[in-house]
């Protein structure tokens, strides 16, 4: 039975039988995948909710796979993408980069360099995702801290002393000095560092 969190390459090209010899060549090595003719075939498509790379051809009819890697982030795709191409060249293949390719291969290339891109793009994902997981934990935590906390907190990621904080928010230093620890306990920061970390990716 197929674990639906396990790693799923997409792969889009309008060359059947290039979709057919990637299909094989990522089934051999286990990785899951998914096969489309065009780029609006991929974006019209269900997909799966686990670490992913795209491999996607360059030139197709209709929307072009340089066209549409150009506005992926504005789509709401963050899928990394490795980029192929029969026809490529050193212009197309930096105007790639730029849009956010992680590599740029041009056909005939070896297995081992797809491979290693591949795996590469669902290391990236896999730590985008949790990323955006631990954001979520930590903005949850930061919900459950009364107003009062939260003022104290934006003071003391500030580099305030205790004694200023209090000062600032009209406050007796004892006070400030329970809403701190209260807030530590509930950010689950050990350290000042842990907080302004935990801080700053939440303010992002």
């Amino acid at each position: 039975m197929t674990n639906p969190a396990a790693p799923i390459v997409y792969i889009v090209d309008d060359d059947r039988s290039v979709r057919e010899a990637l299909d094989d060549l990522l089934s051999s090595v286990s990785l899951r995948t998914q096969t489309f003719a065009s780029v609006q075939e991929f974006e019209a498509a269900a997909r799966t909710d686990a670490p992913s790379c795209l491999v996607l051809d360059v030139r197709m009819p209709g929307q072009s796979g340089i066209e549409f890697l150009a506005h992926m982030a504005e789509r709401g795709l963050a899928v990394p993408t490795v980029m192929i191409t029969g026809h490529g060249d050193i212009a197309m293949g930096v105007r790639a980069m730029k849009d956010g390719a992680i590599e740029f291969l041009t056909k005939p290339f070896r297995d081992q360099d797809l491979l290693d891109a591949i795996n590469r793009g669902i290391g990236i994902d896999r730590a985008r995702r949790a990323a955006t997981e631990e954001t979520r934990r930590l903005r949850e935590l930061w919900a459950f801290l009364s107003p009062g906390e939260r003022d104290v907190a934006r003071l003391v990621v500030r580099g305030l002393l205790n004694k200023q904080i209090a000062a600032e928010l009209g406050l007796s230093e004892i006070t400030v000095k329970v809403r701190r620890g209260n807030l530590m306990r509930k950010m689950e920061a050990r350290t000042l560092p842990d907080l302004v970390r935990a801080y700053d990716r939440i303010h992002i």
